[in-house]
């Protein structure tokens, strides 16, 4: 014979613990802490790499209205002197953005000075092939009507591709002083 089954018994319920444990990664508690004050750095403009920045900012905004201002989309080689306009110009107003306000400190998981260096460095040579482009489809016997305007831009073009050498250099030098260290 089986001993006879019993029911299961029921155990007693157990108190419940009320502590709640919270962490935090030092990347979000540093984001929070750092992103509370905006900084600006009004000497960045004082600096020659700043003076470089600001005279491409000017002079790549000539470079690209004065083509936009004709009828370049006839003619593919302008199309391509706008679109190295244009993408430089708004990048340079974003990276002169990131030095003024500092944020380059706020995120230093980013090696800031070998970004800047391939910007620079990218900015200079599609912006040379761009006015030698430039350069090498303005005649009269395109478009007479035209041809001022793609003059000016083509002499704009190479003001702003010695600036992006310039900016090139510093930022070159700037680079290597801190694989140096």
């Amino acid at each position: 014979m089986e001993p006879p089954v019993q029911p299961p018994q029921e155990q007693p319920p157990r108190p419940r613990s009320h502590t709640v444990t919270t962490t935090s990664s030092s990347f979000t508690a540093n984001l929070s802490a750092s992103s509370s004050t905006l900084a600006y750095d009004r000497e960045f403009l004082r600096t020659l790499p700043g003076l470089l920045m600001v005279t491409e900012i000017v002079l790549g905004l000539l470079v690209w209205t004065l083509i936009a201002g004709t009828e370049y989309f006839l003619y593919p080689a302008f199309g391509w002197v706008m679109f190295v306009a244009v993408f430089y110009w708004v990048l340079t107003i974003f990276f002169l953005i990131i030095y003024m306000t500092m944020t380059y400190t706020r995120i230093p998981q980013v090696p800031w000075t070998t970004v800047g260096l391939c910007f620079n460095g990218s900015a200079f040579i599609l912006y040379l092939i761009a006015a030698i482009v430039d350069a090498s489809s303005v005649t009269k016997e395109l478009d007479s009507h035209n041809y001022n305007s793609w003059a000016a831009s083509s002499f704009f073009a190479f003001v702003v591709t010695s600036c992006y050498a310039g900016n090139t250099y510093f930022s070159f030098i700037s680079w290597r002083s801190r694989t140096l260290q």
